[in-house]
């Protein structure tokens, strides 16, 4: 088993980026690999998914990323390639919130997830996501800032599901441009 690789990406493709390390390029799937730049060096984390018939790395630029997919492939009926889309597509804070929320319809957004899928994260996974990550501490420090800045708590929660960024500065300045819509 993988925790992370470190090397250089060599190819960006629209579902996975060659990493090369010691002179072996590794096929990774990645959410985002256009979040990669070319010949740049980086430490992606690693999940190695081992079937009958398949080998297959996917990759994560941060520990919380691959952290909640390891959570969301363990949910009966939620596989690899249907919990990718979910961290392509959907913030960290996001997905979370939805579950926590029990926001079917959030979670029904993403490719491949119905009704019975989705039903079924929340399911496993509502009330074990919240912790003391980082995401959940910059959570509670934009919340503390919006409502300094005299926003009501509840306008505030509307627009945190929708916050993309991962610095604290960016989420304040991506938060108060939701804010004044």
């Amino acid at each position: 088993m993988y925790n992370y690789i470190k090397g250089i990406i060599t190819e960006i493709n629209s579902n996975y980026i060659s990493l090369e390390n010691n002179g072996i390029g590794y096929l990774v799937y990645s959410a985002n690999p256009y979040s990669y730049q070319l010949n740049n060096e980086y430490k992606v984390y690693i999940y190695q998914n081992v079937r009958e018939d398949e080998i297959s790395l996917y990759g994560f630029k941060t520990l919380e990323e691959k952290e909640l997919f390891l959570k969301l492939i363990a949910v009966k009926g939620l596989g690899p390639k249907m919990a990718l889309p979910m961290l392509a597509t959907g913030s960290i804070n996001g997905i979370t919130d939805a579950i926590e929320r029990e926001n079917i319809l959030y979670l029904k957004k993403f490719p491949k997830i119905g009704d019975k899928v989705a039903r079924q994260i929340i399911l496993d996974l509502k009330g074990k996501l919240v912790s003391n990550s980082i995401e959940t501490i910059q959570n509670e420090e934009l919340v503390e800032a919006l409502q300094a800045l005299g926003y009501k708590t509840a306008d505030i929660k509307k627009v945190l599901p929708n916050i993309t960024e991962e610095k604290i500065e960016d989420q304040i300045k991506e938060a108060l441009k939701l804010l004044l819509k």
